[in-house]
């Protein structure tokens, strides 16, 4: 691999966001029917090329039942509603593999993704109207349809806009719970709704049919195969994290730094003052994670920007992400933690306590973290490891310690199986670690980085958490380069 000149050529890749299709958004997508002929067929096609073994759609690897479940449901749905007599066998074999899913649920080790308890029996109750489902009587499912019943109940009408994070998932209002929509304030600038494919499917499918805006939105972000992500754009996400990886192996030479200076007036013109930023810059909530780290990154690039818009987020005992969540983001901490360092505060800074408090409190007891938008402990552990590596030592050396005693025989990193990008992510930490004077076996290190170099080219698993789990390529692309560039250096 020539570094160098992959790093260019990635720099001249990112920008709105580059994600791999996911079944569940493009199950929505199949849904549109006559609004967009070629696009239904077009995605009914690429669901059933993808159902899984089992019968079964979602990501083949890792097994995570949370989103095998919504993305089984809503495949199901779609192909029940707009496929043809080939379809049957299909939906049977779907059928057949949901006992399995839903008492695989308590297993997942981070827990429901995004909006899970409410969209699904959203999609159940579809699924039911259409004739699916009819003796499955899973006693999950049954309280998820109570739970939702008397949410939908107490949620006040009007609720659901562009302003709130809940729009992401809209479509958990489904047909009888349109009242909490706030219609004229619930796109975004680019016809979308959240810039999320499936909600914005269902706007235009169920709550005004064929509205024009939404309908080219959609045109726009479906790909050549007929899928669509789970989120588009992604441009603030895409770029900043990708800047925060190269950013670690030190002073950039002249030429690569020119090529990130685009990118860096993206996102300082993305900043808000006093609020921070989003996943997208024409996406209208900010969120203390990406606040953080787009601080994080500008601060290091030396692009001058407010600490108030990464102080907001500040809660009594903890930083959030996002206004009314229901439990905290564990990096959106850690990534307020790191814009805190690179803002000069000193570690006994109040502000920094309290992360570091809440950080310590949420700590597994052998040593690593969890967090809600990941389904691996290698993300979160890694990033908190470089954050704190020189900085607050005490709280992450016991992470260091379990990152070299889960290394795997042939040198990789995975939490379900080896993969490239918790690889990369722990070479990063464990490299960061080491240039503060911490002993690090080389031997760690460099097994590491051979297996890296081998496994470095994509496709790499869906390990992030949206409705369902999805790939962030590029993201994962740049921390791979970054820890081999790490590591080469020394």
């Amino acid at each position: 691999m020539n570094l160098t000149a992959d790093i260019h050529h990635l720099l001249h890749q990112i920008g709105t966001g580059r994600i791999l299709t996911t079944a569940y958004d493009t199950a929505w997508l199949a849904r549109l029917g006559e609004m967009n002929s070629a696009v239904t067929t077009q995605a009914l096609e690429w669901l059933r090329a993808h159902q899984l073994p089992d019968g079964s759609w979602g990501t083949i690897s890792p097994h995570y039942n949370h989103d095998r479940l919504v993305c089984t449901l809503a495949a199901m749905t779609a192909l029940a509603q707009y496929g043809d007599t080939q379809d049957a066998t299909r939906l049977w074999r779907a059928e057949q593999v949901l006992d399995s899913i839903t008492n695989g649920l308590k297993t997942d080790a981070v827990g429901e993704t995004i909006g899970f308890e409410m969209i699904v029996p959203t999609l159940v109750y579809e699924a039911k109207s259409l004739g699916l489902l009819q003796r499955y009587r899973n006693g999950i499912l049954h309280r998820l349809e109570e739970y939702r019943a008397a949410k939908l109940a107490a949620l006040p009408g009007g609720m659901i806009s562009r302003f709130v994070t809940v729009a992401f998932s809209a479509e958990m209002a489904g047909p009888d719970g349109q009242r909490l929509l706030d219609l004229e304030n619930l796109q975004e600038a680019n016809g979308s709704v959240a810039h999320s494919p499936s909600a914005t499917a269902y706007y235009a499918i169920n709550v005004c049919p064929g509205e024009p805006r939404a309908l080219a939105y959609l045109s726009n972000v479906v790909n050549t195969q007929g899928g669509v992500p789970d989120v588009a754009p992604f441009d603030v996400f895409e770029q900043a994290w990708t800047l925060w990886n190269l950013s670690l192996t030190g002073p950039l030479d002249a030429d690569t730094l020119a090529l990130c200076q685009p990118h860096l007036d993206f996102l300082q013109q993305a900043w808000r003052p006093g609020q921070g930023t989003g996943f997208a810059a024409g996406y209208t909530p900010t969120d203390g994670d990406d606040t953080g780290l787009v601080f994080d990154v500008l601060t290091r690039f030396g692009r001058p920007v407010d600490l108030e818009g990464v102080l907001r987020y500040e809660q009594d005992d903890h930083y959030r992400c996002y206004e009314l969540e229901a439990n905290p983001s564990i990096s959106a901490n850690i990534h307020v933690l790191s814009a805190l360092r690179e803002a000069g505060l000193p570690v006994d800074h109040p502000s920094v306590q309290k992360a570091l408090r809440f950080l310590k409190q949420v700590q597994h007891q052998d040593g690593f973290w969890f967090d809600k938008w990941h389904a691996s402990p290698y993300y979160p552990t890694s990033h908190l490891i470089i954050a704190g590596a020189g900085y607050a030592e005490h709280l992450v050396e016991s992470g260091v310690a379990w990152l070299l005693e889960t290394q795997r025989f042939d040198g990789s990193w995975g939490y379900y199986m080896p993969t490239a990008e918790e690889t990369a992510d722990c070479l990063q930490a464990l490299v960061m670690w080491r240039r503060q004077g911490h002993p690090v076996p080389n031997d760690a290190i460099q097994r590491g980085a051979d297996w890296l170099a081998v496994h470095a080219e994509p496709p790499y698993p869906p390990l992030w958490i949206g409705k369902c789990l999805y790939c962030p390529e590029l993201v994962v692309r740049s921390a791979i380069l970054s820890a081999l560039t790490l590591v080469a250096q020394g």
